[in-house]
């Protein structure tokens, strides 16, 4: 009986084709609705599932697939499993997209950082006014501190391109052990005693019980008035309170936000106002090939599977990652 995948996209057709051209024997069936979903897979009866979850919108239909008619395998198109429900591992493998946008979020940490300490704002504000201050200076990142919540994929990217930055770098992970590029990996238990050491602090940790609120108040207080905070993790890692009245009160210096709880991010959030903070719509990950490079991930994963070899990027319920 020949493989059958289903595609979930809000574009499958180039995808379609792509696996078409790769396996010809497979067969294909294509969705770019969330809802049509619930007919469409006790319809098909899928093996596979390859699933990029539409930015913005909740609902994912995660009913059908853990059914009697639901895959074996679901291959998440991004990082992130938090729109699934938890799964039984033992009939369903579901593996994720993560380092495929790693070098990206990477770069975005470090342009935002890189904003700050050039002040490109006051540039731009001088530029206007045609105004030459020659007291003007830069602040290096050399020698500073950068504590990278998550050693994962993106994590392990923004240390790399901090020590070429020749900063310090210490990292938290549920399992500490000595890592390229990290000066020091501690548990993610010892997170009090560390946020007073850094200078910048990325949060790159998936959504998870134990990560709810993560950065919270407490954080915040601990923190050097002159830190700041670069969140590319999942909205709910930072207490969203918590970071606003750290902003407005010179707690911390400066963040940059490319995830929220609710998204996209409502009119009225006092996220908006602060003039200390750059914010983006979940972009960080986003780039041209992005699609190119996790579908490849797939596909390579794919060939595994027809092998009987072991899959890539095997998700493990019970940690989130």
């Amino acid at each position: 009986m020949s493989l059958r995948v289903l595609i979930l996209d809000s574009d499958p057709a180039p995808l379609r084709d792509r696996l078409a051209e790769a396996m010809p024997d497979v067969v294909i069936e294509t969705c770019d609705s969330y809802a049509a979903m619930h007919d469409l897979v006790p319809a098909f009866k899928p093996d596979v599932l390859y699933s990029v979850s539409f930015a913005g919108r909740a609902g994912y239909p995660w009913q059908p697939l853990y059914g009697a008619d639901g895959p074996k395998w679901i291959s998440v198109g991004g990082s992130g499993v938090d729109h699934l429900e938890p799964w039984d591992p033992s009939r369903i493998t579901v593996t994720n997209s993560a380092g495929v946008a790693s070098a990206m979020m990477a770069e975005y940490v470090f342009g935002s950082i890189l904003h700050y300490t050039l002040d490109i704002d006051g540039l731009a504000a001088d530029k206007a006014a045609r105004r030459w201050d020659p007291a003007r200076e830069m602040q290096p990142l050399q020698g500073k501190t950068m504590l990278i919540v998550g050693l994962g994929h993106t994590g392990q990217a923004v240390a790399q391109r901090a020590k070429a930055f020749e900063m310090s770098v210490i990292g938290t992970r549920a399992r500490p052990v000595p890592m390229e590029h990290v000066d020091e990996v501690r548990a993610s238990d010892d997170l009090p005693q560390l946020w007073e050491q850094a200078d910048f602090v990325t949060v790159s940790v998936p959504l998870l019980p134990s990560t709810r609120g993560l950065v919270d108040a407490r954080a915040f207080a601990a923190m050097k008035p002159s830190a700041m905070l670069v969140d590319v993790s999942r909205g709910g890692v930072v207490d969203q309170d918590a970071l606003v009245n750290a902003l407005r009160s010179g707690a911390i210096a400066h963040a940059a936000l490319d995830v929220f709880p609710e998204e996209p991010l409502p009119e009225d959030s006092p996220q908006w106002g602060l003039e200390n903070a750059i914010l983006s719509p979940h972009c960080s990950a986003v780039f041209d090939g992005w699609a190119t490079r996790s579908f490849g991930l797939f596909l390579d994963n794919l060939e595994r599977w027809r092998a009987g070899e072991p899959l890539q990027n095997i998700v493990d319920p019970a940690r989130g990652y």
